[in-house]
């Protein structure tokens, strides 16, 4: 019997609802093998724990989640705490401290599924870098209270950081067997770190001679984005151009309900988190409405980081099912179902 440790953090909003399923689910896929065990550990860390405690986790909140194989987040965010509060005490802090560098998120249309584009074929694989750049943290006000009022905010480039990035990208094409990469960049206006950027990419680049690979400013890789998608395979970029390339890459797929993403410590020097990416939406929580399959999509990237390929096949695969039929699915993509019974069906086509 493997016994694997997974630290719940189900945050706010519909993030409780999807990570109570997300719950059921792993519970089912044990249940049905028969030689894993998930122990459960469920934080309450979120905005209403910070509107009770004055923080987002305690002084020894890290500590308390390193002790596990992997995080599963829900969502962080309510309109009575500053979004910059919940990000910079709560996901910044795991994601930096656990060196979670690799941010991946897939942009794939699933069968049963309509682009908003019209689009037959979406499948690629956005690399973000996790831990510095634009989302480092620094800055400053200057004058305030005064007309000479001003921010300055700063982003941090280190070669380490960025050569790790590129290199994992161009590695996950290798290992995926897939034929090109793009380096979102602009270059043209961020004179410094987007150069610097274009300058480690062009390094690695020249290592990886069998990867068709080139840089394109990420304006216009997000109009490619919308206007051909079929021709992009592997998306590296920096934590801000990442962060906005695959929202953008979400609502693609009809839902940002839809979509999964995996914050990798590569490494496994410390435990690595998954979490779908839509927000907490705090006007449907509790309806029981909440699309559950960004969740379940993070939990297969979560069984295949552990390694339990045979699990998150089956889960996939059962998903896919469920979205290919057509007849269970929630109201966002055009169905009238709740969350469980989305669920439900799933685990119904596990065990078929």
């Amino acid at each position: 019997m493997r016994s694997l440790k997974l630290n719940l953090i189900p945050g706010d909003g519909i993030g409780v609802d999807v990570i109570k399923e997300g719950r059921r689910i792993l519970g089912r896929i044990a249940e049905l093998d028969g030689n894993i065990k998930f122990i459960f550990n469920e934080l309450p860390w979120s905005c209403e724990y910070y509107l009770k405690h004055g923080y987002m986790m305690p002084a020894d909140g890290l500590k308390i989640l390193e002790d596990c194989d992997a995080i599963l987040l829900g969502a962080v965010g309510f309109p009575s705490v500053p979004d910059h509060i919940s990000l910079r005490e709560l996901l910044l802090p795991i994601r930096c401290s656990f060196d979670q560098y690799v941010n991946l998120r897939p942009v794939k249309l699933l069968p049963g599924l309509k682009s908003t584009l019209k689009k037959e074929k979406i499948d690629f694989v956005v690399v973000r870098e996790n831990s510095e750049g634009e989302y480092c943290g620094r800055g400053r006000f200057e004058s305030e209270g005064t007309e000479n009022e001003k921010a300055i905010q700063e982003a941090v480039f280190t070669k380490h950081g960025t050569e790790r990035i590129i290199q994992y990208a161009f590695e996950y094409a290798l290992k995926n067997k897939l034929k090109s990469l793009i380096s979102a960049t602009k270059s043209n206006a961020l004179n410094y770190s987007m150069v610097f950027w274009d300058k480690i990419f062009n390094g690695q680049k020249a290592k990886y001679p069998g990867i068709q690979s080139k840089s394109v400013h990420v304006d216009a890789l997000a109009g490619l984005f919308i206007m051909k998608p079929e021709e992009i395979e592997v998306v590296v970029a920096s934590n801000l151009f990442g962060d906005i390339l695959t929202d953008l890459g979400s609502a693609m797929l009809g839902s940002i309900g839809l979509s999964p993403s995996a914050n990798i410590n590569p490494e496994r020097h410390y435990p690595s988190m998954f979490e779908p990416i839509h927000g907490s939406a705090p006007d449907i929580a509790g309806k029981g409405i909440a699309n559950p399959i960004g969740t379940i999509w993070a939990i297969v990237m979560m069984l295949e980081h552990l390694e339990l390929k045979d699990q998150a096949l089956l889960l996939m695969n059962a998903m896919t099912a469920v979205l290919a039929d057509g007849k269970i699915r929630t109201p966002d993509i055009g169905g009238k179902s709740s969350t469980s019974e989305v669920v439900d069906e799933i685990i119904c086509k596990m065990m078929k």
